[in-house]
Order: C-alpha cells, then structure tokens, then sequence
C-alpha cells in the first residue's frame, strides 16, 4: 500500500477515535451539567426564580420557605450529588459496596460508631418543625434524580450505579459525619493512657494540659469587633474555620430568599439551610469548639455471652448484627456487642472498651439553622442556637445595631469526679455523666467593653468554671496573634480583614528559633553547618513561608524537641505525642525551668538543632539556604474517583502545589488542613461583604465553576457577596408543577 495512503488510513483513524472520545465526554460529562437558565416545572407553590452569579452560586427567589429550601436541595444536587451520595454513604459505612475491599476499614469504622443506627433514632425523636425542613430539602433532591435519571454526573457512570433517593435520615447522616470529624478524641485517651503506663505520671499529665495559661476568652477560628474599631462605625465579623481539604468543596454557597427569609451564606451538602453567613440584620460564623464529649469505659466483659458488670450487677449487652455489602466479593458480617455506655469499640489483649458519644444520645440531633437564618437579634440568635446539641461550636454574631457577641454552644457532659482524658472503670459506676452542662452556663459574651472577640480554637472556657472541662484545644498562639493585628490600628475595613486571615506569623516558631540562637551564643559548638542553621534563624522574622528555608528547619526542630520531650515524660513512647497544645507545652519547658526535662538546655536545643539539619539534609540536601519549606508542606487535593482515572486526573485534582502557614499561624495550614472558606461581613453595608470557598461551586469537572475560586483562595483574595444587588449571568425559572 502506498506511504500516502497508510498516512491517510491512520489520519482519519485518529479522527474517528478523537469524535468517538468528544462524542463520549458529551455524553457522560458535559450532558449532566446543570440546566441553570431556561425554565422548567417542578411541584413548588408557584413561581421562583434561580439566578446564577459570576461564581454559579445560585440566589433562589420563591414564594414561601418550603419553596426555597425545596430548591435548595435540588439547586445542590444539580452541582454536587455526587459528593452528597459520597457522604452519606461514608457515615453510614456503605462505600465498599461501590468502590471494593479497599473501603472496608472506612465501612467498619463507622458501623463501629453505629452511624446509621444513630442517625435513624435521632430521625425518630425531631421535632416536627425541624423534621418538616429537612423533608422539604429532600424533595428538592429527589426531584432532581427523578428527572435526571441517564444524565446523571459523572462518578455514577464510572462507577455504574444511580443513588437511592434522598431521605431525612441522609441529612443527619452528613451532620453526623461532621459531628464525627470534629469531636473523634478517644484515641488520644488511648495514647495517654499508654504513656502513662510505665511513664513518669507526672510529666505525661503535664504534657496534656488543659490550659496553657495565656489563653483570653473565649475560642476558635473566627472574630468580630464593634464599630469603634472600623471605619464605618459597624461591626466587622470574620470567619475562615479550618477543615480538611477536600475535592469538591467542604461548603457550598446559596441564597435563599422568601417572604420571611432572606440569607446568604455557606451550607454544608446534604443539609439544608445557611450554617455561617448573614441574613438582613445579623452575621454570624462558626467553628469548632473541642470539648471532649467521648469517654471511653473499660468493660468487665464475656464477649461469650455478652454480660458485663455495672454497680455491683450483671447486665447484658445488645448484640448487633449487620451485613457491609462489598463491591466484587462476600458481604461481610460485622457483629458488635453494645453497652449501656455504647459500643464496644476496643476490644484486644483481654480488654474491652465501649465508647459513650455524645451525638449518641436521644435528642442529640435538632436542626434549628432555619430559625439562625431568621434571627433578626441577639435574643433570637441565641434561642435559636440553646437548641443545638452538637458538635460543640463557638459562635460569633454582629448585628446592623452595633452588636458583638458570642456563645458556645452544645450538649457537653457533666463529669464529677473525673476529666475523660483517660479510659476509665466502666463497672463501678462511679464515671457516669450527669447529665450535660446547661446552655446559659456556657461561655458567653455580650458587646465585651474592649469592642472585640477573638477566637481561634483556644480553651474558651475560664479556670474557675464550675464544671470540670477537658477537651482537645489549640495552643493559644493564633489567638494571641490576631488579637496583636487587630488592636495595632483603627478604622478597619472589611477587604483588610483577609490580610489577618492569611497572616502565616508564628510567635512560637520566632520564639523557638531565638532559643536555639541564645542556645548557640551560650556554647558556640564547632561545625560549619550549625553555623549557616543558627546564621539562617538569627536573621528570620517568623514568618512560615513557602519557598524559603528558615520555617523547614524551625519545623524540624519543634519535631525533634517534642519527641525528646515526650520521650523523657515516656520511654519508647515519644510518637504517640502529637495534641494540638504541644507547641504551648514545649514553650512552657523552655521559658522555665527546664533541668526537669533536660540536664542542659542549650544542649538539648544544640542536640535539637543538629537532628533536624540531619532530617532536612536527608530530603533537602546539605546547603541549608537552598531548604524550601513549601516543598515539605505540599498540597494535593484528590477527586476520589475522577483523580483516578488515566490521563484525566491530573485534570480533577488540585496541586501539586506549595502552602505557607503552619499549625501555629492564623492560616493554619498544613498537607492535610486548611482554612475551609473566608468570610468577612460588613454590617455597615452588607455589599461590601467578601466570601470565597477553597475549590469552586459545582462538583462536575466540566462545568466553568469546577475550579474557578482556587487561584482566590490560593492568593488569599475573595468575592463580594451579592445579596441586595444580584448580576445576573444565568436565570433558571421554576414554573409550579400540578401534582397528580
């Protein structure tokens, strides 16, 4: 066959696969975009309108609050169904059943935390107002698969299933899932009680504290401050809550506007309503609050029979039994033994422990956020947020009037005679909670007379509480820091807000990198490579930059002094020690005295700072100015099915690619969290609002909005939130529907 014409059969063989692929992708990934103009019947009570902005965040009109949140769910599911299918199922231990083996542990552990169980007895006692919010928002989903059945996005049709329609019970189970992340201590009871066996009791205990003694009230990532400190005379509110990192993102930004409702804001997919944003008179933000609400009891337990004793009598447990559908093989039988304190989670080496979990007990679930979005004053504010049981949160609020407040929320258990940090003695009764700390107790501030509150996951509660508190709390560096920016100056305005959010200053890292100078003065040891390590820290400002390398080896060193630390309070233990209050703890040891920790300080810290250039050297090379911290603090955000596949994944996920920050700056970043959203409202006009979230609005990779805030977030910019005047790119109406 002639050259020409072998050329001629491969060129048109290319360009038949080439239609074959485009024609391909049309079908499974551009089809089910969002339909976002046009119009379309749906059963709502009569007409509403979805406008799209420049960001596809929808802004839905419609004429009663059924009707809003009905769209709602169907707005999210248009963009993020998938994500939302994802999270139930991973609350409810039901992954393997689409992914294989590979998710059995993940199915296990949340059948070990009876997920579904809980969620389904927590659906059984809502009250029926919140029940009606939650059912509305599941019409709003389940209408949109209904009429999408064959077009649905992409991760159904690479994994070959359609999702099973959208229950109440799936909204609590990705408020669970969230209650799950934020308040899963009980492993860190585990690991203190190991160290303390056959530790030096005393050391371990300190090496836990509750507080680290410069904390201010009360705590976590978010502030507000009055009009004195602003330029226009109103409040300011700021919140940017620090989360895992996740492809789509954790947040999803709506709208919503009826009659008697009119907010903005982020919500959470799969749960209806705005849980941080503003409405036309009050902002409020929320993050976590990290009291302990888990203990773990060890059991005196037949794992025969199931009896176990409590007070003197034998009671029995509750065996229960489930099947964890898996994807290719067997379903597996999962059984568990359940107690009067919960689950037995624990069981090895003869011991058997059960865990009580606050999100566990009956009532444990309300959903008041429809009442939150309609608050119009602290006193409402307030009586809305009495009713929510958990995860415990800090929230902040600011109103129109000139008012700043805050107040943690939760049900948090009363312990008399014990602080939960450790497992404890299951079968003398003697650990019971009583009952849980009463809502008008709980920290609280009202227009404080400084004109500003200021959280950042530091111990919120005061030293003379009068109930016992234990919790996993941040050390108090962030804080500190933010209040040290925001009371440098006056007459605050809200763009300048983001510069505090993406402030990367580490007090505790500048703090440590002036020991190991003082340290070096004091013994002037030889070496030419401690000599550029000390040269390197003496001449840095704090700042956990990317792309330079003092942060690096100030990293390094923190690792290698908790480790010697730890390993001195433990023996062969030291890497079991990782709470968020470590960095305050090692802080506390060098400005005291330390001969209880270390023979010599300044060679301890010598000792510390040759470790970690030996550990940088091993991944960075030998010329310590040439370090780059980023490349140690690398992020990559996977799509979980879409990042998989070939040649294309790259496409789904974000990163490679280098962050500042650290654990102890106000961006707190590091390879696994982040801030989760920015924030900042301004009461004084409510257009001058800025919010972005970290990846984009829709989950579907080929949509405009898939990745379209990241280059923001990234550089720490944000958009104005379009509330009174909306530009609108898109325009979907929603003609009623007449129901059969």
């Amino acid at each position: 066959m002639p050259h020409g014409r072998v050329l001629k059969y491969i060129n048109l063989s290319i360009a038949v696969l080439l239609v074959l692929g485009l024609l391909a992708l049309y079908w499974i990934a551009y089809r089910p975009l969002a339909q976002t103009s046009g119009q379309i019947l749906a059963p709502v009570s009569a007409r509403a309108i979805v406008v799209r902005d420049a960001l596809g965040v929808p802004h839905i009109s419609a004429a009663n609050w059924e009707d809003a949140i009905f769209l709602q769910g169907y707005v999210t599911a248009q963009d993020r169904l998938w994500q939302m299918d994802a999270l139930r199922r991973l609350a409810a231990g039901e992954l393997s059943e689409l992914i294989g083996p590979r998710t059995l542990e993940l199915d296990r552990e949340a059948r070990r935390l009876r997920m579904r169980r809980i969620a389904e007895e927590q659906s059984r006692t809502l009250p029926e107002a919140d029940r009606a919010v939650l059912a509305a928002y599941a019409r709003g989903v389940n209408y949109f698969i209904e009429t999408h059945r064959g077009r649905l996005p992409l991760e159904f049709t690479l994994l070959r299933y359609d999702p099973r329609p959208w229950h109440v019970v799936d909204s609590i189970l990705c408020g669970l899932q969230m209650h799950r992340n934020l308040t899963t201590t009980w492993k860190e009871e585990l690991q203190k009680q190991a160290m303390l066996a056959g530790g030096d009791a005393a050391k371990v205990n300190f090496l836990f504290p509750t507080w680290a003694g410069t904390e201010f009230q009360p705590g976590s990532n978010a502030w507000a401050i009055s009009g004195k400190h602003t330029a226009s005379g109103k409040p300011i509110l700021a919140n940017d809550p620090h989360l895992e990192f996740s492809l789509p993102s954790t947040w999803y930004q709506v709208h919503l506007q009826a009659p008697d409702l009119n907010v903005t804001g982020v919500s959470l997919p799969g749960v209806p309503a705005v849980i941080i944003g503003h409405n036309e008179r009050i902002a409020w933000g929320v993050t976590n609050l990290g009291f302990d609400v888990q203990d773990l009891y060890m059991e005196r337990f037949d794992p025969r029979s199931g009896q176990y004793v409590f007070h003197g009598q034998i009671e029995r447990a509750r065996l229960e039994t489930e099947r964890i559908p898996v994807k290719g093989a067997k379903p597996e039988e999962f059984q568990q033994w359940v107690t009067r304190h919960g689950p037995v989670t624990v069981a090895e080496q003869g011991r058997f422990l059960a865990l009580r979990w606050s999100a566990a007990e009956p009532g444990s679930f309300q959903f008041p956020f429809l009442d939150v979005n309609r608050a119009r004053n602290w006193q409402e504010f307030t009586a809305a947020i009495a009713r929510f049981a958990g995860p415990g949160q800090n929230f902040v609020y600011a109103d129109v009037d000139g008012n700043i407040g805050y107040h943690a929320t939760g049900k948090l258990p009363i312990r008399k005679n014990y602080d939960g940090d450790v497992p404890v003695d299951g079968s003398s009764g003697d650990y019971e909670w009583e009952g849980f700390i009463p809502f008008d107790q709980l920290p609280a501030f009202y227009n404080p007379p400084q004109g500003w509150i200021i959280t950042a996951n530091q111990n919120p509660f005061p030293k003379d509480y009068p109930y016992r508190v234990h919790g996993d709390f941040a050390s108090p560096f962030r804080s500190l820091e933010i209040r040290s920016l925001l009371t440098a100056h006056e007459s605050w305005k809200p763009g300048e807000m983001l510069g505090v959010e993406k402030d990367v200053y580490s007090a505790f890292s500048h703090f440590l990198a002036r020991q190991i100078v003082a340290a070096y003065d004091r013994r002037k040891p030889g070496g030419e490579e401690l000599k550029s390590c000390v040269a390197l820290l003496r001449s840095w400002n704090g700042q956990m930059e990317k792309q330079t390398p003092a942060p690096l080896l100030i990293t390094l060193v923190y690792q290698q002094l908790r480790k010697m630390v730890a390993e001195r309070a433990a023996p062969g233990k030291a890497d079991l020690y990782s709470p968020q209050m470590a960095p305050a703890v090692v802080e506390k040891i060098l400005e005291g005295d330390a001969r209880g920790w270390f023979q010599d300080k300044n060679e301890a810290l010598i000792r510390a700072l040759s470790g970690a250039f030996e550990e940088g050297r091993k991944a960075q090379g030998g010329n310590v100015n040439r370090w780059d911290y980023g490349k140690s603090n690398e992020l990559t955000i996977k799509h979980p099915v879409g990042g998989e596949l070939p040649l294309l994944g790259a496409y789904f996920n974000v990163g490679p690619i280098e962050m500042s920050g650290s654990s102890t700056t106000i961006k707190q970043t590091t390879i696994r969290l982040g801030p989760s959203m920015r924030f900042v409202a301004d009461l004084a006009d409510w257009e001058h609002s800025l919010n972005n979230i970290t990846i984009g609005e829709s989950g579907q990779f080929l949509s405009w909005h898939y990745k379209d805030q990241w280059d923001a977030y990234y550089a720490g910019r944000s958009f104005q939130m379009q509330f009174g005047k909306v530009e609108a790119k898109e325009t979907l109406v929603i003609e009623p529907k007449i129901r059969e």
